[in-house]
Parts: C-alpha cells; sequence; structure tokens
C-alpha cells in the first residue's frame, strides 16, 4: 500500500504560481511512475505530468508543457509540481497517484493504483 496527501493548492490570480506537494508514505520502494492528475466540475479526470522515481524521465500533457514543472525529493517521497503562468482553464482538483507496476509513464488515469485525496487550485480571471 501507498499513502499519497496532496497540499499546496490554493487560489490564484491568472499569470500566477503555485506549488503542489505530495508527500508519499508506506510501500514507497516499490512506486515506479508518480503523476499528477486534475479533474474540472463536469469533466474527466485528465492527465497533467508523470515522473519516473528513479532517473529523470518526464512526461506532460501539451496544455502544461512549458509552464509546468514535475519533480521529485526522493529522500523525502515527495513529488512536487511547480505551476507557473496559470490560467483559469487550470482550475481543477489536483490529484497525485502512483504506479507501483509499470515504468512507463502512462496518461491513463485507471494505470495508477494509488491516489491521493485532492487539492483544489482555482485560477481567477
Amino acid at each position: 500500500q501507498v499513502q499519497l496527501v496532496e497540499s499546496g493548492g490554493g487560489l490564484v490570480q491568472t499569470g500566477g504560481s503555485l506549488i503542489l506537494s505530495c508527500a508519499a508514505s508506506g510501500r514507497t520502494s516499490s512506486t515506479y511512475v508518480m503523476g499528477w492528475f486534475r479533474q474540472a466540475p463536469g469533466k474527466a479526470r485528465e492527465f497533467v505530468a508523470a515522473i519516473r522515481w528513479i532517473g529523470d524521465t518526464t512526461r506532460y500533457s501539451d496544455s502544461v508543457k512549458g509552464r509546468f514543472t514535475i519533480s521529485r525529493d526522493n529522500a523525502k517521497n515527495t513529488l512536487f509540481l511547480q505551476m507557473n503562468s496559470l490560467k483559469p482553464e487550470d482550475t481543477a482538483v489536483y490529484f497525485c497517484a502512483a504506479d507501483t507496476k509499470r515504468t512507463i509513464m502512462l496518461r491513463t488515469a485507471p494505470t495508477y493504483e494509488y491516489w491521493g485525496q485532492g487539492t483544489q487550485v482555482t485560477v481567477n480571471s
């Protein structure tokens, strides 16, 4: 089992920045890939970014590429999402997720076994 707890969400103006954190506990040594997803009201959960727990390989959705940066601190078992140049369309609940079965960074939510409770990000225009 892997437990995930997100933090860092909030209200920000268009063009502002936020840093999301995801603290992982439990069997983190078995985690291969971690990702960030988001879900806006009335919409499906969508992929934002992913990173391999070992190595520096990352993957981003086209909508956030160049604005968001995913990173992790293995010593602290913490995942981060630096979000810059935020837009109103970035408003959503952001979730971190862990995949303990694959080293491929997939964009589909069902492939991730463990999820946090989510943190709200609201970007005002």
